[in-house]
């Protein structure tokens, strides 16, 4: 005899030719993962504040780039301009130069304690012409 499986009138029943039930499951899962994925994606998209947040943060990090550049540009000029200045300026004026800078620095405590001579006297006075 046959081990096929028989419906009522004798005949064989038919055999799935379909996917398994396991092979649709597994099928079903991928399609959520992958919708999952798209609704994801579709909801940045569409959120316009992160968008924009995004684009600042961008923005700022180009400018903080950008400025650090320039900076480093400004300095090295200035320094290269300092060079060529002291190369061109005579011998002789370098040194009275240095000799002022120094006498200016020394002198500084003079000049301060002097000026604040001047404004002590000029407060007396002030205070004194108030009084009569």
């Amino acid at each position: 005899m046959n081990d096929d499986p028989r419906t009522d009138i004798g005949t064989p029943a038919p055999t799935p030719v379909g996917p398994s039930s396991a092979e649709l499951r597994d099928q079903v899962e991928r399609t959520r993962d992958e919708l999952g994925k798209t609704v994801e994606a579709l909801a940045a998209k569409a959120d316009i504040k992160a968008q924009a947040k995004e684009r600042t943060v961008a923005i700022k990090d180009q400018a903080a780039e950008k400025a650090a550049l320039v900076s480093e540009h400004i300095r090295e000029t200035a320094g290269h301009a300092a060079r060529q200045v002291k190369d061109m300026t005579p011998r002789p004026l370098l040194g009275k130069a240095g000799r002022a800078t120094t006498a200016a620095r020394a002198g500084r405590t003079t000049l301060l304690v002097v000026g604040a001579a001047v404004a002590v006297l000029l407060l007396v006075r002030r205070s004194r012409g108030h009084h009569r």
